[in-house]
């Protein structure tokens, strides 16, 4: 298990802090619950409330009783623990980038995410060109920050993606060459 703060470098290139990865899994067991939610009859949420508060899930406030019965219903569902829901993004990542999208927690411009990373050479040793993504409206945008593999010194562009979903952000950035890269990363630097 990692640290807060550590690099997990996943399978597919793409990296992460543990931190990153952990809000990733808690917005997946939330989307989780609120699909089976979605499914109760309405005539069993009172009772399904009920049951949260004498399970000891208490309202954070007055206005949040959805938010008592989503954190309920999350230890009532099978969901994986963290370290299997991991390996399984290793394994699949185009489709929890498609999970996320169809999700009304998609990351947002004040708190992108890490979709992938690629390595590649300048100026005589390598940097990491992280593609940073998020949810604008109905549409995904992204940047790339740039990071200096000896000083960790990070720049990066302005947003320049914008495409339909994660999947095509993704595919997008993974379409450049190195010199493509080179000549962003030019951009970036001060």
């Amino acid at each position: 298990m990692l640290t807060d703060g550590a690099v997990d470098y996943e399978t597919s290139g793409h990296r992460a802090t543990t931190s990153e990865l952990s809000g990733r899994y808690d917005a997946y067991r939330r989307r989780q619950a609120r699909a089976l939610l979605r499914v109760v009859p309405q005539g069993a949420i009172r009772p399904l409330y009920r049951r949260a508060l004498k399970a000891g899930f208490t309202k954070e406030g007055a206005s949040d009783p959805m938010g008592v019965l989503v954190r309920y219903c999350e230890t009532l569902l099978p969901l994986p623990p963290f370290e299997a829901w991991r390996q399984d993004v290793r394994q699949n990542p185009t489709a929890h980038l498609y999970d996320v999208d169809d999700s009304a927690e998609a990351p947002g411009a004040d708190a992108p995410v890490t979709v992938e990373t690629r390595v590649f050479s300048h100026a005589d040793h390598q940097w990491l060109a992280h593609l940073r993504s998020f949810r604008d409206g109905v549409t995904w945008r992204g940047f790339i920050a740039f990071e200096d593999s000896r000083s960790h010194l990070v720049h990066r562009t302005a947003v320049i993606f914008r495409e339909a979903d994660p999947v095509d952000v993704r595919d997008r950035f993974l379409s450049f060459e190195s010199s493509a890269l080179v000549a962003f990363l030019r951009s970036a630097l001060p």
